[in-house]
């Protein structure tokens, strides 16, 4: 009677370990297979930290993510901790920066989309008119190339000078300037200074995000650039990822109307990709 007892109590107690050991070994392959909804985003400190604080995470967390923003001061850190996963998606950067980066850095990072972002403007506290530039007009604009180049392009559009037609846009310089009509003396200056060069220079050709920094207000310049995509800044994640969930969602929010609403309540100036309009 004992032994048959014992017998009946192994039986039952094999049956209840394997039912577990199934159970458990379930729930683990579903939780393998799931995304996390716990993420990071990284942007640098400024306009593009509160657009994700205020525009991307919101909408995130309505899809039901907990998401962390991470801010950077530089433009090396963001993209490193994406490559190494210690960030699930950036937004500071635009296409050629992203494409030259992981180029030089042997990474494989993907653009999702662009996304609003500050122009460049031409600001004077001299004129208070494109019209009203006068003959021989100082100008100070970046003396880095690419932005040398926006800079070139802004006062081209503005009807200042006319640039050589078979030009790259991307890659304008002053070489390429075939009439300077208002014989303006061009003044190349590193980035940062550009704002404080408004008080010296009769004209000054400021990026965006510094103007924004130096709590410039964009609607102040007399004319705002006519961005090409290529320098709009991108909502970026890991090639590995680019067809995830995460950046299906992330497309999901950004493509919405009440995104799109918030960037014209609150970032005011910023010119929208080719998508949006």
């Amino acid at each position: 009677m004992k032994k048959w007892v014992l017998s009946v109590l192994l039986v039952l107690v094999v049956g209840v370990i394997a039912a577990c050991s199934n159970t458990a070994s379930n729930e683990g392959g579903s939780e393998a297979g799931e995304e996390s909804k716990e993420i990071k985003i990284g942007a640098t400190a400024g306009p593009y930290s509160d657009m994700v604080k205020k525009a991307l995470q919101p909408g995130l967390e309505k899809l039901g993510y907990t998401v962390e923003l991470v801010e950077f001061s530089d433009y090396i850190q963001p993209n490193k901790a994406l490559d190494n996963g210690d960030i699930q998606a950036n937004l500071f950067q635009h296409t050629i920066y992203l494409e030259n980066f992981e180029k030089e850095n042997n990474m494989d990072l993907t653009a999702l989309l662009t996304v609003p972002t500050a122009p460049m403007g031409i600001y004077s506290n001299v004129y208070s008119s494109i019209d009203d530039v006068e003959d021989g007009a100082t100008v100070t604009l970046p003396n880095d190339p690419t932005n040398a180049a926006r800079a070139l392009n802004t006062l081209r559009d503005a009807g200042l000078i006319t640039i050589a037609e078979d030009a790259d846009p991307l890659t304008v310089s002053e070489k390429d300037v075939l009439e300077n009509k208002k014989n303006l003396k061009f003044q190349p200056i590193e980035a940062g200074q550009l704002p404080r060069s408004v008080e010296s220079a009769d004209l000054a050709a400021v990026p965006g995000n510094f103007a924004l920094a130096a709590s410039m207000n964009l609607l102040d310049a007399l004319t705002l650039e006519n961005m090409s995509d290529s320098y709009r800044n991108v909502v970026a994640v890991s090639a590995a990822n680019e067809d995830s969930q995460l950046a299906k969602d992330i497309k999901a929010v950004v493509e919405s109307d009440e995104f799109e609403k918030i960037i014209d309540e609150e970032f005011q100036g910023f010119g929208k990709p080719a998508w949006m309009n």
